[in-house]
């Protein structure tokens, strides 16, 4: 039997987002991790109406090593007034949030716990920039690529860019689009670190991190924490009237070498959760736009955000640029994407950056968006995609209004 049909009959139970929570995004150095941790837990309690004592289960995403505390779910829990319930560190790279929400999720479906949280936090400001990039360069294989080679994550992504603009004759121009929409949107974010909108002379007269990787086509090192409650079917028509439920999840990987990675236009391990969430939600896995109100996706660099277009179904391949061209990932268009600002503009503190998702996803759908930036909500369902690494992680987490079917 396919194992992913396995996968859907062993977690039976229907899981519903009752509670969300964001902090500003940015540099702030006016909290330790904990309080940081703790401006979005207690959002999300008060949204959920509950007390941390009701919640059974907490999964913190946090890939830290630039930050003080090096064991911090415990320092999280204590603070939060969570000890003694089960708690795990998650970390999948970038991807570590949406891995806590999977995390959480799996905790509820099976029935081991009614209500579980998934909190992530990042400190990254902590240490200065050199020492930040050569972390977050250390996230390919270590010995091959970054101690050998010398490739830093800019790098990593430069080699996608130049890749996918030689094979399909996208432009610097055609990146910078991504980089001009996410920040309009993060100018109507308040919990966004960068709120200003910026013009394609800014974008292009940027210096080059990692040629053609421009500084505006970089996501910024950030700090910022975001959580997501989540409880039973059960549970939550007790608590709330308006669930958010999640759907799907699937989930992929790769190759740790990028020399054994089989193109360089897409990810492979975001295809495959991907397709598996999609099967997993009873949906056909091409021109998949048309399923969703709006998309959260991983853009720690334009071309990240391109490539993701294509890796979800959204459109054929080689044509990501294209739509970006002509506005359709705006409000009105053929898909809204990342109208919090993205990683490139919202920030991306990256032990956060699922449970952000999951919570704007699931304002989005209740029509609790900032004005400006709340796409019009006419199918209910909206998708979020999360990349670890240079795609050595990837999660696809389909949210809905409707209670999910039973596949």
């Amino acid at each position: 039997m396919d194992t992913t049909i396995l996968l859907v009959l062993s977690l039976g139970r229907k899981v519903a987002v009752v509670g969300t929570g964001h902090s500003k995004f940015g540099v702030r150095n006016d909290v330790n991790l904990a309080e940081l941790t703790y401006e979005s837990i207690k959002q999300a309690l008060k949204e959920a109406n509950l007390e941390a004592k009701e919640v059974q289960y907490l999964a913190v995403s946090n890939v830290g090593g630039w930050s003080s505390e090096p064991l911090s779910a415990v320092v999280v829990s204590e603070y939060a007034g969570m000890t003694g319930k089960p708690l795990y560190r998650i970390e999948a790279a970038c991807a570590s949030g949406s891995a806590a929400v999977y995390n959480a999720y799996n905790a509820v479906a099976s029935g081991h716990v009614d209500i579980a949280m998934a909190t992530g936090v990042e400190k990254m400001n902590e240490s200065s920039t050199p020492t930040v990039v050569e972390f977050i360069g250390r996230a390919g294989n270590y010995f091959w690529e970054f101690e050998n080679f010398g490739l830093t994550f800019p790098g990593y992504y430069a080699l996608y860019a130049t890749a996918y603009m030689a094979k399909y004759g996208a432009t610097e121009e055609d990146l910078c689009q991504v980089a001009i929409k996410n920040h309009y949107y993060a100018s109507l974010n308040p919990k966004a670190q960068f709120q200003r909108k910026i013009d394609m002379p800014t974008c292009m007269n940027s210096r080059y991190i990692a040629w053609p990787v421009k500084l505006f086509d970089s996501s910024p090192i950030t700090d910022g924490s975001a959580t997501v409650i989540l409880a039973s079917e059960e549970v939550a028509k007790k608590i709330t009237d308006s669930p958010v439920w999640i759907h799907s999840v699937g989930a992929g990987s790769g190759s740790a070498n990028l020399s054994r990675r089989g193109n360089f236009t897409g990810l492979r391990a975001a295809e495959l959760a991907a397709k598996m969430a999609y099967k997993k939600a009873g949906l056909e896995p091409e021109n998949t736009a048309k399923y969703f109100d709006v998309a959260e996706v991983h853009d720690c660099f334009t071309i990240a955000e391109l490539m993701a277009y294509e890796d979800l179904g959204f459109v054929k391949r080689g044509e990501a640029y294209k739509v970006a061209k002509e506005g359709q990932t705006y409000i009105g268009g053929l898909i809204p994407v990342n109208l919090s600002g993205g990683l490139k503009a919202k920030g991306h503190p990256i032990g956060a950056t699922g449970e952000s998702m999951i919570a704007e996803l699931t304002k989005q759908l209740l029509n609790k968006a900032d004005k400006g930036r709340q796409a019009t909500i006419k199918n209910g369902r909206a998708i979020a995609h999360n990349v670890g690494g240079t795609g050595h992680y990837a999660y696809v987490t389909i949210l809905g209004l409707d209670k999910p079917k039973d596949i």
